[in-house]
């Protein structure tokens, strides 16, 4: 059996999820160091359960935005801010879908490999060190809508932030800060509610524990709302940087775990 044994793991692997899904230091790169570490087995499903916590984090901030965007489509208005946002999101989502689709056995044996995890956090400190070495000025436009949706296929891998990776895309494109930010969290709805669906085909119902995935779930939304609400004044105060040095020690302690 695969799933989470006890609701406190549950609510456990939900505070982890909610702080660092945000923060650009990768959940999933902390969930699957928290398992390790603590004996705890959990399938992919629960994870994506756990970002499924932050998304409703996304739809209550962001609840503006997508009344916009729904009544711009609904119009078939794509030529207003809201209309091509919507086009942009479409376009963020395809190179997600496929890095996903065809990368995703490979991922889930990443998440189970602290070196793996580990060495990523590195890589992951050094994007975070360049991303506001360049100021943003100009809109968000195809080829960075692109760009981010590359990015965010890439961040599946344990370890790489998905925030991180995707707004400093924008941010070294330079995109403004606001504009990236808004994008780059509105990008997350599509590709976790496909994660969703795909995750759910290929699980074993009869081992599911729906307390455990509730309980997870409620603290991911909890403390998520919390987490982003504090991204996005350390994003506008040009403090994302510096959660490069945080991202350099987990590595480097999850290298020395796995080698001794």
């Amino acid at each position: 059996m695969f799933e989470l044994l006890t609701i406190i793991d549950a609510i456990a692997l939900g505070i982890i999820q909610g702080i660092t899904e945000w923060l650009p230091v990768s959940s999933s790169g902390h969930l699957a160091a928290a398992q390790e570490l603590f004996g705890l087995k959990a399938t992919l499903f629960f994870d994506v359960v756990l970002h499924l916590g932050t998304v409703a984090v996304v739809v209550l901030v962001f609840r503006k935005d997508i009344v916009g965007i729904t009544r711009s489509v609904l119009r078939r208005d794509f030529k207003s801010m809201e209309g091509r946002l919507f086009l942009f999101i479409l376009l963020g989502s395809v190179p997600t879908a496929l890095i996903g689709f065809f990368f995703h056995d490979m991922f889930a044996l990443f998440f189970m490999n602290t070196l793996v995890v580990g060495l990523a956090l590195i890589a992951n400190g050094f994007v975070l060190i360049f991303s506001e070495r360049r100021k943003g000025r100009r809109d968000l436009g195809w080829k960075d809508s692109l760009l981010i949706g590359t990015a965010q296929g890439i961040a599946i891998i344990p370890g790489i932030s998905r925030s991180g990776l995707t707004i400093s895309a924008g941010l070294l494109q330079g995109v403004r800060k606001e504009a990236v930010a808004r994008y780059s969290f509105l990008l997350m709805l599509p590709a976790v509610m496909g994660a969703l669906i795909f995750e759910a085909g290929l699980l074993n119902w009869s081992e599911i524990d729906m307390g455990s995935m509730f309980a997870g779930f409620a603290a991911s939304l909890a403390v998520g709302y919390l987490s982003l609400r504090f991204l996005l004044r350390i994003i506008m105060r040009s403090q994302f940087h510096r959660f490069a040095y945080y991202c350099w020690f987990a590595g480097l302690v999850l290298i020395a775990v796995s080698l001794f």
